[in-house]
């Protein structure tokens, strides 16, 4: 049995759903890997929260920490985007 079967990094999954939210109005569909590409920038650009369970964040976290939380990934994805449309992917300049 592995440890990181068990234990995951919280910003993952709001990350994920942020890029996914941000991106829905692009046509076409933005490919998985530019998305992978923000999700890596924007992750390098949290704090690292790791947690066993999703319950383990909620509970121990007020209103306006959870409220911080998620204006934090907003703007970190934001950034994150841009950053990989001006610096383009694979080396290559967009």
């Amino acid at each position: 049995m592995s440890i990181n079967n068990n234990i995951r990094n919280y910003y993952e999954q709001l990350v994920a759903e942020e890029i996914h939210r941000a991106l829905a109005d692009r046509s076409p569909q933005p490919d998985m890997g530019y998305m992978a590409d923000i999700a890596c920038v924007a992750l390098n650009r949290l704090p690292p929260r790791y947690i066993r369970f999703e319950v383990d964040m909620a509970f121990y976290m007020t209103p306006d920490e959870l409220a911080a939380i998620s204006a934090s990934v907003r703007n970190t994805v934001s950034e994150a985007i841009s950053f990989v449309d001006q610096h383009g992917r694979d080396g290559q300049e967009t």
